[in-house]
């Protein structure tokens, strides 16, 4: 979409600044308008690490509390947007509910009533660009200043400025087109009208990207006669409807919390937009009453403009608060909490602490699912999958298939797949010790070494899967094949660990023979390094991630393998086969036989 939507709007400016020296002031006016928002916005989040959050804990409890905080907050920044984004990290944070969420949602809509009273009150009846200079000046100074608290005031003093500047500019630019070209010829009467103007302060606040640029827009174009007072008030029911599409587009990647709150602005900016599109005429009429009891003159568009934008925000706030409830209890319903892929225990059970023997078997249970976790992770960083090295496919031709891809968040599966298993088992095991014998306190620890071995190997893993990516496709064909003997020498780590056999002395014999093999294949030793920088093989760069990267191939091959013949310790080997015993009871024989069968016989 943006790849189209760009061009298009480079292209229609492009065409407005070669036709109309006019436009070009218009253009410039909005965009420098726009710039003291986002300047404002600065500002002001120099602020939120502080009082800015303290106010809205204390002013969250109660729903007419929130609609205040909205309401001031937003006048205040001139900015619902920042508003919109503090309200979602607070709710994504736990820190205040939804219900108070949509409150300051709904105070906001009104607080953005007073731009448009700032411009028709003050912006069009005085020269507001002499005040936007000196705001600019002091707002620069502050700015170079080191204190955070200088800096922020700055950007708020020169935001203010630029939006007085830009309201100036977008007033002379309409006045001097009534020169050359009459808008108000384009003007649509009736239902028609309403629509398609409707239409266009939909599409300029998603253009524009604020809601506040389009309103302040159409009160220049209103106050210099371009466009109709039904026209321009169907531009206002559009622009509010349109900040719906930048709330939706910027809660795509938000949590369940965010789009919840994204969907009730959408329903309530919906909602009134349709009534107020149906309803326009009666509320037309009811801004007549309203402005002719103020001394409001009738002929006064601007003024009449700023109460309907009012009438229309209070009367929607007012309409939908009684459903916040209802609101709330179907959001939570259409949109439910994201089932996180985190991996929870599956044989850790408080209830077995007082049963020494049980709680054992429990550990070495649970050791095995963190092996699984982890041998997919290490897989993964392999660019591989668990279930091939399983498999009795050749390693050689898997490893060729395979290639290693980027985009894995290994930081995100780690929290997910292994921290919070490593720590459930070593707080399960401290909890359970007390009450253990010499013996079983001997095999409680070796489990906790087992653990730590594992997760010492995913660990080195994260520190080695950007290299292997990087350098599988290298065009230096040498430290390709450095870097897919260390792709195979793990993969063979991890096949040959995780099919031990429960024949204990073979499997004892087959690690001890892969340790050695290990060994010999460190490059460092064996001098392999050295000539390859010598002949102008691999770079010294190159030659400098290969050390690295060795050493941590290495401590996986080896931190495995020590885990594994930990297992096959004596007494440990024996609660082993208990604790496999007693999964297989509770899952079943099938359950078993597949990868947690083999997981579980190495923990």
């Amino acid at each position: 979409m943006k790849k189209v939507l760009l061009p298009a709007i480079l292209l229609v400016l492009a065409w407005g600044f070669w036709v109309s020296p006019q436009f070009k002031e218009i253009a410039a006016g909005v965009a420098i308008f726009i710039f003291g928002m986002m300047a404002m916005q600065e500002g002001f989040k120099a602020f939120t690490g502080g009082v800015l959050e303290t106010v809205l804990r204390a002013s969250t409890d109660r729903t007419w509390k929130s609609l205040g905080f909205g309401f001031v907050t937003t006048a205040l920044m001139q900015s619902s947007s920042l508003v919109s984004v503090i309200t979602i990290s607070f709710l994504s944070a736990g820190l205040i509910g939804l219900g108070a969420g949509i409150g300051i949602i709904f105070g906001s809509n009104i607080g953005t009533t007073t731009g448009a009273w700032l411009v028709a009150g003050i912006g069009l009846n005085i020269n507001i660009s002499a005040y936007a200079m000196p705001l600019i000046v002091f707002g620069a100074v502050l700015n170079f200043q080191s204190g955070k608290g200088l800096k922020g005031a700055g950007f708020i003093l020169a935001g203010i400025g630029f939006l007085f500047l830009g309201i100036h500019f977008m007033k002379v630019g309409f006045e001097t087109f009534q020169e050359s070209l009459d808008l108000t010829q384009f003007a649509v009467p009736g239902f028609a009208g309403v629509l398609i103007y409707t239409a266009v302060g939909i599409v300029a606040t998603v253009v524009m990207q604020s809601s506040h640029a389009t309103l302040i827009l159409a009160i220049a174009a209103l106050a210099a006669g371009q466009v109709t007072y039904e026209n321009s008030l169907a531009i206002a029911i559009g622009s509010n409807v349109g900040s719906t599409v930048t709330a939706l587009i910027g809660a795509i990647g938000a949590n369940a919390a965010g789009k919840r709150l994204a969907g009730a602005h959408l329903i309530f900016n919906l909602t009134t937009g349709l009534l107020a599109v149906g309803l326009l005429s009666y509320v037309a009429l009811a801004v007549d009453l309203i402005s002719a009891a103020i001394g409001i003159a009738a002929a006064d568009f601007t003024l009449k403009f700023a109460v309907f934008h009012t009438l229309f925000n209070v009367a929607g706030v007012l309409l939908m608060l009684p459903f916040i409830p209802l609101l709330v209890r179907r959001l939570e319903r259409l949109i439910p909490e994201e089932v996180l892929d985190v991996s929870q225990p599956r044989h850790l059970n408080e209830a077995v602490l007082d049963f020494p023997d049980a709680a054992l078997k429990a550990v070495f249970a649970e050791l095995g699912h963190l092996f699984e976790n982890a041998a997919d992770y290490i897989a993964q960083g392999l660019g591989l999958t668990y279930a091939e090295l399983q498999s009795d496919r050749d390693l050689g031709q898997i490893l060729r298939q395979a290639r290693p891809e980027a985009g894995t968040d290994f930081d995100d599966l780690y929290q997910r797949r292994i921290k919070g298993l490593y720590g459930a088992i070593v707080e399960f095991a401290s909890k359970a010790e007390h009450q253990m014998l010499p013996e079983q306190v001997e095999a409680l620890n070796a489990s906790k070494m087992i653990a730590r071995d594992i997760v010492q190997a995913v660990k080195d893993v994260k520190h080695l899967e950007k290299n292997v990516v990087r350098y599988a496709r290298s065009e230096n064909a040498e430290i390709r094949i450095q870097y897919a003997a260390i792709r195979r020498r793990i993969a063979e780590v991890l096949r040959s660990v995780s099919h031990v056999a429960e024949d204990r002395a073979a499997s004892l014999e087959k690690l001890e023979a892969l340790s050695t093999e290990i060994d010999s294949e460190d490059i460092v030793e064996s001098g392999t390094l050295d000539a390859l920088i010598r002949d102008n093989k691999i770079t010294r760069d190159m030659g400098t991630s290969l050390i690295n990267d060795n050493g941590y191939a290495q401590n996986i091959a080896r931190r495995l393998i020590h885990g594994a013949r930990t297992v096959l310790g004596e007494g440990t080997y024996q609660l082993l086969l208990a604790a496999r015993e007693s999964t297989l009871g509770e899952a079943g024989e099938e359950d078993m036989t597949g990868s947690e069968a083999r997981a579980a016989s190495v923990g």
